[in-house]
């Protein structure tokens, strides 16, 4: 998992050293980060007592101040390290972290980036303590410290952050995410609601366990709730005797609000406004969608089989209102139908079989298909077939940046804006981490629309097609929220291209000085037909009324018109087509962060100490292309090693020699520590090799080194297990039957080879390193002849190069770094821009190695290898593909 950086601070008081570390997580189940993402615990540390755990949240008109309050003590009779972790939603803002160890106080503040950055080195450069937080923009961030404290040490933290409620599917959704680790003997959670038009429905959906079922407690009334958790000790064991918590999990409320007229909902608090827009009783208008989908290399597998069982349940719910298309895509566009067609029940069984048969393979051109969509839509309207009051949308779903045709993303941004039409929106579905998302959702802001990360995971289907839901029933189009001239300043977005069925748009802004104590607002619309609608809230009543409520937010106005205003600044400065519209969105961001203690891109939490000479700095990168283990990672993640033969070696990078092409091409895997990597299935031998991957002794340089720490071969002829051998870095193990042609030969304390039926071999190196090393550890090389002889269905990370792949290398010139060149490679059906660089083959030189000059594939070999890296996990050392 990204962890940007990794530091220990030292506080020296009272000559006993304090050791804070602080670093910020990205979690995002069940992606292949390591398990310190998964399994991080609140509160973490041996034999410390957690005194108290508290969540505090007080949601007022849709936006939310959550404080997580802990407070622990060293009970151990020696200094330890404790940590103290949050995990928050993606888009929260932090706004502030206060930290006390035994009377010394850590308070936050946040400043300009540059400004933060200054007196965190002048900090450094005096030898005072100094440490950065990094929080990457996922799906959830996870705030984490780490203080090492002396025995009997007294340690309270607090965080502050703040968050919008969006409304989706009808309700508005609140998570707070809890996992203790421990037992706590004051553990509560507190969420508080004032709505005050009226509460709806209020509910809580439990997935911390069924025996908790009963211990959430909720209060309501007409415009106010209170949700309650607090298990006793005993209540919170996983079973009377346990001594573990089985608090672990997410805690969700979901709420919707009373809303007595279709022309919204008008708040004024603070000086500022609120307008909430949600419509209902209105019937869904037609809709004209192009599905376009991509069906490249790197969809094999779980990917595809998601999408297509997304795609048969999104197909049955259109309307013979409805008109639709599917365009899928690889380095060539096909389309089922040239022109759209009514979503009968004959087309729609037809268009289902088409995506059935679908078989992933080749590169991605992007470009071409989106062009193809939009001049369908072009076709149909100019022909006259499209209703003037339907909906016409394009749905992208795609896993990888382009490889063939256009393939540079701002040229593709300008094409599709260039052809696109005001009527129509792009809509983005990026699946795993492997697609430039930040591309998806600037071409999808740019053209109306939305862009969503999809999980490639077990529930892709399911997120797939919620996030349909989400769109399927458009109710308005063409809306405008507009308020009396002089009667307001500084006003959010106010003028949507759509509506949907369950959603709500919300515009805020500032109320200008005036003698009238009402303030107006009217609404525009077309729908069916043209429709107006005027509301209007007295200016003085709200305030009013937020002072009788104890736990009310009397800032939320004023909050929440600086978090959308933030929201959509971040938005309009990604797509800045100038440097100087750039550096002014900027100034406004840093401006309004500052004034509204935000933590964004642009900022960052200054944490200091009392006197000020102590500092930790916490600032927020923008959201990098991958999730998990960083392709600028080069000497130190999970890399197999493949060579002359095709070695797999060191933290697993691997050397693939072509003889037809008389080159060698290199590239990593990416994965984590346990995972177990096929390497060479062949069921025509039954053949399988496969590698098991370790970690380094700990993270050095942020990065957390893998490599092979146990190797399988099995030969199982005709389902008859023959030979079964494992080789780990501390033992050899083979398990042999009587069947022939199996030979072994074992050179101590260097390699083993197998062979079987003298045409397949296998080698195995171990590597040493010194003991005492502090984060390199033994590992285990692998090395694959060239001229094995597989059946033809062998496939695997190595298996699939017995089949020489055609590859083209040209464009070859100057890189970033003058003794790397770059260059286009041509393979498989795509573009990919390799670097020239070398790796290390072993078998010669077991220490030091010998270099192979090689064409590097970066993104984990992605476009070079089938599929993508992770089809290539495998349950167990014995599994074929």
């Amino acid at each position: 998992c990204i962890s940007i950086l990794y530091v220990l601070l030292f506080f020296f008081k009272s000559l006993k050293i304090l050791q804070v570390q602080v670093i910020c997580c990205l979690k995002t189940r069940p992606l292949n980060c390591s398990d310190s993402c998964f399994l991080s615990q609140a509160i973490r540390g041996d034999d410390i007592t957690v005194k108290s755990y508290r969540v505090e949240s007080r949601i007022t008109s849709r936006f939310a101040h959550v404080t997580v309050r802990s407070s622990v003590v060293n009970s151990g009779s020696k200094a330890q390290s404790i940590g103290f972790n949050v995990q928050i939603p993606k888009q929260a803002f932090i706004t502030n972290f206060t930290m006390n160890v035994n009377g010394i106080t850590f308070v936050g503040s946040v400043k300009e980036k540059t400004v933060a950055r200054n007196l965190y080195t002048q900090a450094r450069a005096r030898g005072k303590a100094a440490g950065i937080i990094r929080a990457n923009s996922q799906d959830m961030e996870t705030f984490k410290t780490e203080v090492h404290v002396p025995s009997g040490s007294n340690i309270e933290f607090e965080l502050h952050y703040q968050e919008m409620m969006h409304r989706k599917l009808g309700h508005y959704e609140h998570n707070l995410y809890l996992q203790p680790g421990r037992l706590v003997p004051q553990f509560q959670v507190d969420v508080y609601i004032f709505e005050p038009k009226g509460i709806s429905m209020v509910q809580t959906s439990n997935t911390l366990g069924q025996q908790f079922t009963e211990l959430i407690k909720v209060v309501s009334t007409d415009n106010k709730a209170h949700i309650v958790f607090k298990p006793n000790l005993q209540q919170q064991r996983k079973c009377d005797n346990c001594t573990d918590s089985a608090i672990d999990g997410t805690f969700t409320v979901m709420y919707d609000v009373k809303r007595d007229s279709n022309a919204g909902e008008l708040q004024v608090s603070d000086g500022h406004f609120v307008h909430f827009f949600a419509p209902t009783n209105l019937s869904p208008l037609p809709k004209n969608i192009v599905f376009v989908i991509d069906v490249s290399g790197s969809m094999w597998g779980v990917k595809m089989k998601q999408t297509v069982e997304a795609m048969q349940a999104i197909l049955d719910d259109l309307t013979l209102d409805d008109q639709f298309s599917i365009i899928d895509f690889n380095h060539n566009v096909r389309c089922w139908s040239e022109d759209l067609v009514s979503g009968s029940s004959i087309q729609i069984a037809d268009a289902k079989k088409y995506i059935q048969n679908i078989k992933p393979n080749g590169g991605t051109n992007i470009n071409e298909a989106l062009m193809r969509a939009v001049q369908m839509l072009l076709k149909a309207s100019n022909q006259g077939l499209i209703d003037s009051r339907s909906v016409s949308m394009i749905i992208l779903v795609s896993d990888g940046d382009p490889t063939v045709g256009e393939i540079k993303l701002s040229a593709i941004q300008k094409n599709v804006r260039k052809i696109m039409r005001e009527e129509f929106s792009l809509f983005s579905l990026g699946i795993g981490f492997d697609v430039d998302f930040d591309f998806l959702e600037r071409i999808a802001m740019e053209n109306r629309g939305i862009a969503q990360r999809i999980y490639a995971n077990h529930d892709a289907a399911e997120q797939l097609r919620t996030f349909y839901s989400q769109v399927s029933s458009p109710l308005l189009r063409r809306i405008a929220i507009q308020f009396p001239e002089d009667s307001v300043s500084e006003v959010t977005q106010n003028r949507f291209d759509k509506y949907f069925s369950g959603s709500e748009l919300v515009v805020a802004g500032k109320v200008l000085p005036s003698e009238s104590n009402t303030l107006t607002s009217f609404t525009t619309a077309s729908a069916r037909l043209d429709i107006r609608m005027d509301t209007g809230a007295d200016i003085a009543e709200l305030d009013t009324e937020l002072v009788k409520h104890q736990h009310s937010f009397t800032g939320f106005a004023r909050q929440m018109w600086a978090y959308i205003t933030i929201k959509q600044l971040i938005s309009d400065r990604s797509l800045a087509q100038t440097a100087a519209k750039k550096r002014m969105v900027t100034k406004q961001i840093m401006s309004l962060a500052l004034e509204h203690q935000f933590v964004t891109p642009l900022t960052a939490l200054l944490v200091e100490s009392e006197d000020a000479t102590e500092r930790l700095l916490a600032d927020s990168p923008r959201d990098p292309k991958h999730g998990c283990c960083s392709a600028t990672v080069l000497n130190g993640s999970c890399r197999p090693h493949m060579c002359a033969s095709h070695p797999v070696d060191n933290d697993p990078h691997f050397i693939v020699h072509l003889p037809g092409s008389n080159m060698d091409v290199c590239f990593n895997i990416d994965s984590k520590p346990g995972h177990i990597l096929n390497l060479v299935s062949d069921r025509g031998t039954g053949v399988v090799v496969n590698g098991q991957l370790i970690s380094s002794k700990q993270v050095h340089n942020s990065k957390l080194s893998t490599y092979f720490g146990t190797i399988s071969v099995d030969y199982q002829p005709d389902g008859v297990i023959c030979l079964t051998c494992f080789f780990h870095i501390w033992f050899l193990l083979c398990l042999v039957s009587s069947c022939f042609r199996v030979r072994i030969n074992i050179v101590k304390n260097s390699h083993v080879i197998v062979t079987v039926n003298d045409n397949i071999q296998v080698m195995v190196l171990l590597h040493r390193v010194y003991k005492k090393h502090p984060v390199n550890v033994d590992f285990l090389g692998v090395y694959i002849p060239n001229d094995n002889q597989y059946s033809p269905v062998v496939h695997g990370l190595i298996g699939q190069f017995s089949r020489e792949p055609e590859v083209n290398v040209f464009d070859i010139h100057e890189g970033a770094d003058p003794l790397k060149k770059e260059a286009t490679m041509e393979v498989k059906g795509n573009k990919l821009l390799v670097t020239r660089g070398w790796q290390k083959d072993y078998r010669r030189d077991t220490r030091q190695g010998s270099n192979v000059y090689c064409w590097f594939i970066h993104n984990s070999g992605k476009g070079f290898i089938d599929g993508h890296y992770t089809d290539y996990i495998v349950p167990d050392l014995h599994s074929f593909l």
